[in-house]
């Protein structure tokens, strides 16, 4: 049974100068215990459908339509007292860059423990300080009780995205949602996060929504891939489908954009061209004017292809 189904998500932002489509009515779900990859290019969506899901979306930025079913709730319907109630509780979030998720005049104690008396008004001070020292060491950070006292500047980026992965774990959430969590970090501290992420998935038995650019990222982590282009979903399947047998064009040429050991006198592949802009998007397929295939039947919508839960959006395929 799917923990969390989202149902053709619209939400757009009005500005002066017109409507931005940045999610366009996508599908996909995700059940217990399960890691979904949400992969694509910069602007293609990712970020505003994890924000969309906690509906944290500012104005000008509206969610148009579409459902939202966690634990059979539709989030879009819920008054903003349940939502707070759910955010940070049972659905929490780690954000693109530890820096400005921090506050950098409250210790980490401080904000760890906040996590927690909010959301559990029967524990005391003593109780949360211990839960919140425990998690620390649980990510794998250092002298977890001298941390406690510890202000963000005095932690390293890798330290400070541990805080805010234990953070987001300190009340055992039946799903975490993770946007782009190693950006600002470099290569090896990079892997260290992302295994620590699956494993403590695993241990608290949370869901995990992994938002990426790197389609490597998530063939590594993931069990099932959402490819986003233009605020669609092009392709959506098992990791093992999208990885090994990609469909549509554009997951192609991402994969083909990988780095290959044995290629090395070889040129990198580039998708040729940019993404349109989300203001003025084309007719039918979004991804028709940098597609090698594209024909004129591309300025339809572009056809649902379904092969058992893995769906592709490609007359071509």
């Amino acid at each position: 049974m799917a923990l969390l189904e989202v149902k053709n998500l619209k939400t757009h932002f009005f500005t002066r100068n017109g409507v931005v489509k940045s999610v366009d009515g996508i599908s996909f779900s995700i059940e217990k215990g399960k890691i979904l990859g949400i992969v694509g290019e910069s602007g293609a969506g990712k970020s505003i459908t994890g924000f969309s899901i906690i509906n944290l979306i500012d104005k000008p930025g509206k969610i148009v339509d579409g459902e939202i079913l966690f634990d059979r709730k539709d989030l879009v319907k819920l008054p903003e007292k349940e939502l707070q109630s759910i955010r940070g509780n049972e659905i929490a979030m780690i954000f693109q860059d530890p820096q400005t998720s921090l506050n950098p005049v409250i210790s980490i104690g401080e904000q760890l423990m906040e996590a927690i008396l909010y959301h559990r008004k029967n524990v005391t001070k003593k109780e949360a300080w211990n839960e919140c020292v425990e998690i620390l060491k649980r990510v794998g950070l250092p002298a977890a009780e001298k941390r406690m006292s510890s202000y963000p500047h005095q932690l390293s980026g890798g330290m400070k995205q541990r805080v805010v992965i234990a953070m987001a774990l300190l009340n055992n959430p039946k799903l975490l949602i993770a946007d782009e969590p190693t950006t600002a970090l470099d290569v090896t501290i990079q892997a260290q996060i992302l295994y620590l992420m699956k494993k403590l998935s695993l241990d608290f038995g949370s869901s995990l929504i992994l938002i990426t650019h790197d389609i490597a990222v998530v063939s590594q982590l993931c069990d099932d891939i959402a490819v986003m282009y233009a605020g669609r979903i092009v392709e959506y399947g098992s990791k093992e489908e999208i990885i090994f047998d990609p469909k549509h064009p554009y997951t192609k040429g991402l994969i083909a954009c990988l780095p290959k050991l044995n290629d090395d006198k070889k040129r990198l592949y580039q998708i040729p061209g940019i993404m349109p802009s989300l203001l003025n998007l084309p007719k039918g397929c979004y991804f028709k004017n940098r597609c090698e295939l594209a024909d004129s039947e591309c300025d339809t919508y572009p056809g649902k292809k379904v092969f058992g839960k893995r769906i592709v959006f490609c007359h071509k395929v």
